[in-house]
């Protein structure tokens, strides 16, 4: 039996403040994460901020809350997670990676070798003790009812996560988009542009049109609180 869009938990994990010099310099950004119920234990969508390099927290005016504060308020213990699905690898997306070393990663191929070069990410959040990559090119189903998609952009490996619910899909985007209203615009036009109006701008990758034809009826974002609803 699916499960009901509901049952998917967001789970607040801090936020960061945008330095001067950004677009959106000044902007607090929530980080979060998503529980996703499955009969053989939890998966867990992103994993919060990373720690372990002093700058980057000064840099950004990190807040964080710790993931065994964060799934114990849904009930759940860091070993009753099954699997991680990253959306990418930079340190607000894979900080709690560590602490759940021996638990399967789900990453596209490209994302991981790009985290392993210069400059990328927090290094020890790519590789510690205990990780366990399950390595993906493309689109996958992970289990049944669950599945990956690549929707590249923010970076070249970044991925999405399609939960089959009763009510029909739920979209975790990740960072595909900053925030549900950017994902709420992008649909928009294409909806238009299938229905014979004005074609979507270049800007907008194919993949929307993709998860668009889905008819999602929630589409969730790891930076914001908002969700877009059908």
């Amino acid at each position: 039996m699916r499960t009901s869009k509901d049952n998917i938990r967001r789970v607040p994990l801090g936020h960061y403040t945008r330095p001067a010099g950004d677009p959106l310099a000044g902007q607090r950004i929530v980080v979060a994460a998503f529980l996703v119920p499955h009969p053989g234990g939890p998966l867990l969508f992103d994993t919060g901020i990373g720690q372990g390099e002093p700058e980057f927290d000064r840099h950004y005016r990190v807040v964080r809350r710790p993931l065994p504060e964060g799934l114990a308020e849904h009930g759940v213990d860091l070993d009753d997670v099954r699997l991680v699905i990253n959306c990418h690898l930079y340190a607000d997306h894979c900080g709690g990676n560590p602490v759940l070393a021996g638990c399967p990663v789900i990453v596209q191929r490209r994302e991981l070798a790009a985290a392993k070069g210069v400059d990328y990410t927090i290094p020890a959040l790519v590789d510690f003790p205990g990780v366990a990559y399950e390595i993906l090119d493309g689109e996958a189903e992970i289990l049944p009812g669950i599945r990956v998609v690549p929707t590249p952009g923010h970076t070249d490996g970044h991925q999405s996560l399609v939960v089959d619910c009763a009510e029909g899909p739920v979209v975790l985007l990740g960072q595909a988009y900053e925030f549900a209203s950017d994902w709420a615009r992008a649909a928009f036009a294409w909806s238009l542009a299938t229905g014979g109006g004005e074609a979507p701008l270049a800007g907008d990758p194919a993949w929307v049109g993709y998860l668009q034809s889905l008819d999602p009826c929630r589409v969730l974002l790891v930076h914001d609180l908002a969700s877009v609803e059908r």
